[in-house]
């Protein structure tokens, strides 16, 4: 089961999404964060986004900032895509939030080199055990928010929705996730924060891409390569905390 569940992160995963990336031409990418940019917030975050793209592209990091990306990207989409239903879940359900509660507190407070060990045991070194490393750290942020923003939803609001007839889907669709969705979008956005937080330690068991980059010149004090390339994972971040960010303002 444990080599299916690798097999199934690398070739149907994170492979595919890795080739993506990287046969994407990067004046495309600028072009594409340009308009989302603008589309969000204006021409000043079209233009901020899109510099900071060029920048990595210009700098010769394009195709190991795809591969982190695609890397990293794998394993936010997938924290999110579980986190956000367990969330809506454990909302509604004190005393199964209350049991998964301490278990989110240990993957959150523990230091990732230490449940390293086991994933590597299980998983090797390698991709796959690096998504699933970056998923433990990264993946409570948005399991509390969307409990906190459920939770947060005023009580008067869902019995007026009650007393007019309102359905338990209409309720979740129309009612809660809405006056959610700020809480709930912060929470996607800590997860990708910590998931790009993970670049450096993910290349220790393997991964390839910017963090690659910054241990070698830990190893060798290349001060240059590391600057260079910390300032592409910077603006990464950069990129998708504006993105999202102002799309939750």
């Amino acid at each position: 089961p444990i080599r299916l569940v690798r097999d199934f992160f690398y070739i149907y995963l994170l492979k595919p999404f890795k080739i993506f990336m990287i046969s994407v031409p990067w004046f495309v990418v600028v072009l594409l964060v340009f308009t989302i940019g603008f589309r969000i917030q204006g021409l000043a975050l079209g233009i901020k986004c899109s510099m900071l793209v060029l920048f990595i592209a210009m700098t010769g990091f394009w195709e190991k900032a795809m591969t982190t990306l695609a890397l990293l990207g794998t394993a936010a989409c997938l924290s999110i895509i579980i986190g956000i239903p367990l969330g809506m879940y454990c909302a509604r359900r004190e005393r199964f939030y209350a049991f998964i509660r301490p278990i989110m507190d240990f993957m959150q407070t523990m230091p990732a080199f230490v449940f390293m060990i086991p994933v590597i045991a299980f998983f090797g070194t390698g991709k796959p055990a690096a998504v699933v490393t970056t998923m433990i750290f990264g993946g409570t942020p948005v399991v509390r928010l969307t409990v906190l923003g459920l939770r947060g939803v005023p009580e008067h609001v869902r019995e007026a929705a009650i007393a007019f007839g309102g359905s338990k889907w209409y309720l979740l669709s129309r009612v809660d996730l809405p006056l959610a969705s700020p809480s709930i979008r912060a929470g996607i956005n800590q997860t990708i924060m910590l998931s790009l937080a993970m670049v450096v330690v993910a290349s220790l068991i393997g991964a390839k891409g910017l963090g690659e980059d910054v241990l070698e010149a830990l190893q060798y004090a290349n001060v240059g390569q590391g600057i260079l390339a910390g300032f592409a994972i910077l603006f990464c971040a950069m990129i998708l905390d504006r993105i999202v960010q102002g799309e939750r303002k």
